[in-house]
C-alpha cells in the first residue's frame, strides 16, 4: 500500500493538562523548530502487517441493569458514545454465555440435569442483556463481531457441583457442554443476535470466588478435538470464530502450543485470546504469532480492578499501553471489559469492583467519562476494519506508537506520552518529516489524507 502524494493532516490530542478530549487540533499547535537531532517515529508503508478487525467492550448482565434503568436519552447517549459515528465507533464485543462474576448472580441457561438441554433458554439474558446488544446493533454502520465466552458450565456438569470456586467440566457431560455452545449459538441468532465467534472457557487457569471452571492446556486440546469442534461441525457452525486460552499474556505461549500443536485440534481454532491481568509480557504475544502466524490473536479482556477509579488519568494510559503493544505485535482485535459500571464499579454478585470507561452515577443518571474512554477512542475511532498495521520504528525512549493504512493509502499513526513533560521527536512518514512536540501524559493522532 502507498501513500497519497498529495494529503491533509488531521490532528486529534486527548490531554491531561488541558480540556483536550479528542479534539481536532491545528498542526501548528504541535509543530516545533528544532535545532538538535530528535528521535524519530518513522513509517514504513511498504511493510504491512495484519489485517485489523476492530475494537469493543464487553456486554455484561451488569452493564445491562444500569443501562436498563436509565432514561431514554441517558441510553441513546451511551449507544452514541460507543457506537456512534460521533463516539468511539466500536464494531467488537463480548458476552458471557451463562452468568460471569459482573452478572446479578448465578445463573445457567439450562439449570436442570438433561442431556438434551430441552429446557435450555434464553429468555433471562432477553430482559435486559439482550436488548443492549440489540440497541448496539441498531446503530452501528459496521457489523459488530460479537464473541461470546462461558465462565462456568452448569453446576450439573462440574465435579464441585457449583459455578464458582473453579471445578471442572464431568467427562460425561463434554458431549453435552460442547452442544450447548451451540444451543446458544442458535437461539441468539435465532432472536436476532449474531454470533462472531466463541472462546472455549474464560480464564481457565483461575480457581474464583466467582464462576470458573478449570482446565489444562491438554484438556481444553481434548476437549476442542474430541467434543467442541464435531459439535460445531455438526450443527454447521464452523464459520465461527474459535478462540482457546482467553487468559493472561504470561503462559498463553505454552497454552498455545498445547492446542496449536495438534493438528486435530487446530483445525477448529481461530486464533488465542488473552487479558492483562498479571504483568505485561507484551513479548509473549509475538511469540506467539512467530510460533502459529497462521492463526490470529486478540485481546479478549481487560480492565482496572479494585474500584471505579473515578477521574484516573492512569487508566487510559493503561488502555492505551496495551493497545500499542498488543497490535504492534500481530493482535488483530481488542476488546474492553464492561461497556458500564455505576458509581461503585459494579454491580457484581461478589463484590468484585472494577473500573470501566463510562461510570454511571445510578443516583443522578450522571454519565462519567473516563480518561480509558477518550484513549480508547484514539485507536477504535481512526483505525478501522481492514486497515493494516504497518512498521512504526520508534527511536524514542518514552514514546509509544502505533501505525495503520486503509485501502486508499490514509495513513493513521498514534503516538502517547505518559511523561510529565513534553517530548519533541521527528515525525517521518515516508513522504515528508516534520518536528512535532506531544504535551505531557497526551496521547496525539495524526492522520494523513
Amino acid at each position: 500500500m502507498q501513500m497519497n502524494s498529495s494529503k491533509s493532516i488531521s490532528i486529534y490530542l486527548t490531554s491531561k493538562d488541558s480540556e483536550c478530549r479528542l479534539k481536532n487540533i491545528s498542526e501548528k499547535e504541535i509543530s516545533v523548530e528544532s535545532n538538535v537531532e530528535l528521535k524519530t517515529i518513522r513509517v514504513n508503508t511498504h511493510r504491512p502487517r495484519q489485517t485489523i478487525l476492530g475494537f469493543g467492550g464487553a456486554f455484561t448482565e451488569a452493564s445491562a441493569s444500569i443501562y436498563n434503568q436509565l432514561d431514554s436519552n441517558k441510553k441513546g447517549e451511551i449507544i452514541e458514545a460507543y457506537f456512534g459515528e460521533s463516539g468511539n465507533q466500536y464494531n467488537m464485543g463480548r458476552t458471557h454465555i451463562n452468568s460471569c462474576d459482573f452478572s446479578l448472580g448465578n445463573y445457567a441457561l439450562c439449570e436442570t440435569e438433561d442431556r438434551d438441554l430441552a429446557d435450555f433458554s434464553i429468555e433471562r439474558d432477553k430482559k435486559m442483556l439482550i436488548p443492549f446488544i440489540k440497541a448496539a446493533l441498531k446503530k452501528t454502520s459496521t457489523s459488530i463481531h460479537l464473541m461470546a465466552s462461558p465462565w462456568s458450565p452448569p453446576p450439573w456438569m462440574k465435579t464441585n457441583n457449583q459455578m464458582n470456586h473453579g471445578g471442572k467440566l464431568k467427562e460425561e457431560f463434554q458431549d453435552t457442554w460442547a452442544e450447548y455452545y451451540c444451543k446458544f449459538i442458535e437461539f441468539y441468532e435465532r432472536d436476532g443476535v449474531p454470533i462472531w465467534g466463541i472462546s472455549v472457557q474464560n480464564e481457565p487457569e483461575a480457581v474464583q470466588t466467582w464462576d470458573s471452571c478449570i482446565y489444562t492446556g491438554e484438556e481444553e486440546r481434548d476437549f476442542i478435538k474430541n467434543f467442541l469442534g464435531p459439535a460445531l461441525k455438526r450443527n454447521k457452525y464452523l464459520d465461527k470464530k474459535l478462540v482457546i486460552w482467553d487468559h493472561n499474556r504470561d503462559v498463553m505461549v505454552e497454552r498455545s502450543r498445547a492446542v496449536l500443536s495438534d493438528p486435530d485440534a487446530a483445525q477448529y481454532v481461530w486464533g488465542t485470546g488473552f487479558h492483562w491481568y498479571n504483568g505485561d509480557h507484551f513479548d509473549e504475544v509475538q511469540k506467539v504469532h512467530n510460533e502459529f502466524p497462521d492463526k490470529e490473536l486478540i485481546f479478549t479482556e481487560g480492565c482496572q480492578e479494585g474500584g471505579p477509579h473515578i477521574g484516573s488519568w492512569d487508566l487510559g494510559e493503561r488502555y492505551a499501553t496495551s493497545i500499542i503493544n498488543d497490535l504492534n505485535r500481530y493482535t488483530v482485535g481488542w476488546i474492553d471489559w464492561n461497556l458500564l459500571l455505576d458509581e461503585r464499579g459494579g454491580p457484581n454478585h461478589v463484590g468484585n469492583y472494577c473500573s470501566a470507561p463510562i461510570i454511571v452515577n445510578t443516583k443522578t443518571q450522571e454519565l462519567l467519562y473516563q480518561s480509558s474512554y477518550f484513549y480508547l477512542g484514539h485507536f477504535s475511532r481512526f483505525f478501522g476494519r481492514g486497515d493494516k498495521i504497518v512498521e512504526c520504528k520508534n527511536t524514542t525512549s518514552q514514546l509509544l506508537s502505533l501505525s495503520g493504512i486503509n485501502k486508499n493509502g490514509k495513513l493513521t499513526t498514534t503516538i502517547m506520552n505518559k511523561e510529565e513533560d513534553s517530548i519533541p521527536f521527528l515525525y517521518d512518514d515516508g513522504s515528508e518529516k516534520k518536528s512535532y512536540s506531544i504535551p505531557p501524559r497526551s496521547i496525539i493522532t495524526i492522520i494523513n489524507d
